[in-house]
């Protein structure tokens, strides 16, 4: 059948219904073509916005893979910064060592009272509450506590029997020598080493010196000393006693209690008495025989004042 072209259609072929067909095709092609013209903006934006998308994606990668690189490398620094400050940490402890063995290398037990001094405070402190930094500094600076020994006398320092008030007086001097060489300190742990060096001999009364500071005014590191050292020297050998058996050294700590220490670090140590023996005989090379140092024992002509006094 032949096509019949719309602009020679004969008008007398059409339906006379009033509609004008030729305008409504006209109107049809119009929107034909631009819907044929918006399909192609689409087509085309639709082109563009796959193209951006694999840039993004691309540079998402990229910027992934950096970021994996950077995160990896921050590690590495990381790494090699913990174990910078791990030789520095162990620097720092061996040359605290080493001042303290240069302050009391006369006494052939100081290596093994540094430890227990040390292993002792951290064992009080931790049972006290303070936090993981306040630890490691008193881990550190406890051993320091009697530093200022290197400016005593050695007539003094291992006078066997009881010390004049001259005497007295002059061993005293230990604490504010010791605060005066770790003065100025640059370190928290310099700092509490000068605190317990000043302040291991003052007493929760009041009575203690150097200065006489009473109660909380005394700072809990070297209250935390004060009953390590102590306990210390009871239980250890000395150029004026023998060591003392541990129940009668808890005794003398626990009468103690509100007079020359804090009473709640007393009560502390006595229920938790066997953390301090187990420290003990882990650093001793020789685990006391308790039978044979309650045989042995005797008060030293230093304590034999104060037992009377006890009864």
């Amino acid at each position: 059948m032949p096509v019949v072209e719309p602009d020679i259609i004969d008008s007398a072929a059409l339906p006379d219904d009033g509609v004008d067909y030729r305008k409504q095709n006209r109107e049809l092609e119009q929107e034909l073509t631009f819907l044929r013209v918006e399909l192609e903006k689409f087509k085309n934006e639709a082109a563009r916005a796959y193209i951006l998308s694999k840039e993004r994606h691309k540079d998402s990668a990229m910027m992934s893979a950096q970021a994996m690189k950077t995160i990896k490398d921050l590690h590495q620094k990381i790494k090699e910064l913990d174990s910078a400050k791990k030789k520095i940490h162990e620097a720092y402890k061996d040359t605290i060592n080493r001042l303290v063995i240069a302050s009391e290398y006369k006494d052939n037990e100081t290596g093994n009272h540094i430890l227990r001094m040390s292993r002792y405070s951290v064992f009080l402190a931790e049972l006290y509450g303070l936090d993981a930094a306040q630890l490691e500094e008193i881990e550190l600076a406890s051993p320091m506590h009697d530093v200022g020994k290197i400016g005593i006398k050695d007539s003094i320092l291992f006078k066997n029997g009881k010390l004049t008030d001259a005497e007295f007086d002059e061993m005293k001097r230990h604490t504010t020598i010791g605060a005066a060489i770790l003065n100025n300190p640059d370190s928290a742990i310099i700092e509490c080493a000068r605190q317990i060096a000043l302040c291991h001999h003052e007493k929760w009364n009041g009575r203690g010196y150097p200065n006489g500071v009473k109660g909380e005014a005394i700072p809990i590191n070297a209250r935390i000393v004060a009953i390590s050292d102590t306990f210390d020297a009871l239980t250890s050998k000395r150029p004026y006693k023998m060591p003392y058996p541990i129940d009668v050294s808890c005794d003398i700590i626990s009468k103690g209690r509100g007079e020359d220490f804090d009473p709640s670090l007393v009560d502390l140590f006595v229920k938790n008495i066997d953390g301090f023996v187990k420290i003990k005989n882990s650093i001793d090379e020789v685990v006391v025989d308790e039978a044979e140092v309650r045989a042995n024992f005797t008060w030293s002509e230093r304590d034999k004042e104060d037992a009377a006094a006890r009864g």
